[in-house]
């Protein structure tokens, strides 16, 4: 009995070295993946800028003098003729004063010359004196009056001087800077206010050298404001700069945009331009999700839970996102993060929301992959 036991032991683990060890499960790795859409491409590239005034201007005095009084401040709404600044006037009140007495003296000057000049008339009529006189006291009256027409020019012109001790606003605006305070003594044409007009606006952009031949083509601009990126402003470009800034290298273009008031002036500003010919069914994926292979630009596209790689166009730059005119479809799921880990076929499992918040995807790739065969092990966490 014994014996046959041991038998039936022996014929069993003979059994069961014979057979053929089950096949290992295959590799799933989780990515992170995106579902394309229609029509979500749009713009051929876009360019972040702020919201500048077309026209500021650094208003100063006409005239030199200590400045007594400041009427605004930065932020102040000001309208045309306003009061910005005081100069002392008391010098220029001197001056004009000084003018008005010369003009008077002038004047007298010139009625004395005009009655001798009448008396002598009456005595060259009554032949008591000769023409030569009297030419000389025609010349003397004219004289005198022309130096009393200079002395009221003075006068007029000191009068301007004493005026100009008012530094007033030339347009509708808001204040943006001040560059002098009360105490101050600034000498004529020194800047002292800035003063921006609010009637016409501009968004201000950098372009870099190797785009700036395509702005010839562009068809379509559009301004979208970071206070309310759901609205989209037209606008047109007004003015490329023909030379780079020597800090950015890039070229400045100022897009003009309509006058209105939720377009205030220092607010952050996306212009995107759309090019002439550029397909509008082009859809956005995020830079990641390419793959450069052998010199062709690819993405993994998903296809009943495996991946395959497609070559694609690339069209432009959107923002942070490149858009693919070319090689993908909407409705079709791409891989945006762990690119550099899979293989053609690779069966691959999409991550959950959660997971697409992580920052960074390639690692969380591989500690998924890692996780996933761990639990498959039984082994706890």
């Amino acid at each position: 009995m014994l014996s046959a036991v041991l038998l039936a032991v022996f014929l069993a683990a003979l059994l069961g070295g014979c057979s053929k060890a089950p096949p290992p499960a295959p590799d799933v790795r989780p990515v992170r993946a995106l579902t394309l859409a229609a029509g979500n491409g749009g713009a051929s590239a876009e360019f972040s800028g702020d919201v500048r005034p077309r026209y500021e201007s650094r208003l100063g005095f006409r005239v030199g003098g200590k400045i007594s009084a400041r009427q605004v401040d930065v932020g102040t709404v000001v309208k045309r003729g306003q009061v910005l600044m005081q100069l002392d006037p008391q010098d220029l009140r001197l001056g004009q004063a000084q003018a008005d007495a010369s003009l008077r003296a002038a004047q007298t000057t010139a009625e004395l010359a005009r009655a001798e000049l009448k008396r002598y008339q009456d005595l060259r009529a009554q032949n008591f004196v000769s023409q030569a006189v009297l030419d000389e006291k025609i010349a003397a009256a004219r004289s005198t009056q022309a130096q009393a027409e200079a002395a009221r020019a003075a006068l007029r012109n000191q009068a301007n001087q004493t005026g100009y001790a008012r530094l007033l606003a030339d347009a509708d605006g808001v204040v943006t800077g001040i560059d002098a305070e009360v105490g101050q003594v600034v000498q004529a044409g020194t800047p002292v206010v800035r003063v921006a007009r609010t009637d016409e606006k501009e968004v201000v952009i950098g372009v870099p050298e190797d785009q700036v031949d395509a702005l010839r083509e562009v068809a379509d601009v559009r301004v979208r404001l970071w206070a309310d990126p759901g609205a989209s402003i037209p606008g047109k470009i007004r003015e490329v700069s023909p030379v780079a800034d020597p800090a950015t290298r890039t070229y400045t273009v100022k897009v003009t945009v309509p006058a209105r008031e939720d377009i205030r002036l220092g607010m952050t500003a996306v212009v995107a331009l759309q090019k002439k010919g550029d397909k509008q069914g082009g859809v956005r994926v995020p830079l990641p999700a390419l793959v450069q292979n052998g010199g062709a630009t690819s993405v993994w596209v998903v296809e009943n839970g495996a991946v395959r790689l497609v070559p694609v166009k690339v069209g432009g730059v959107s923002g942070n996102d490149v858009v693919l005119v070319d090689g993908v479809r909407p409705g079709q799921t791409i891989v945006t993060a762990g690119v550099n880990l899979l293989k053609s076929g690779q069966k691959v499992r999409i991550l959950a929301a959660d997971v697409a918040r992580r920052g960074d995807a390639e690692q969380e790739a591989i500690g998924g992959a890692a996780n996933g065969g761990a639990a498959a092990a039984g082994v706890k966490q």
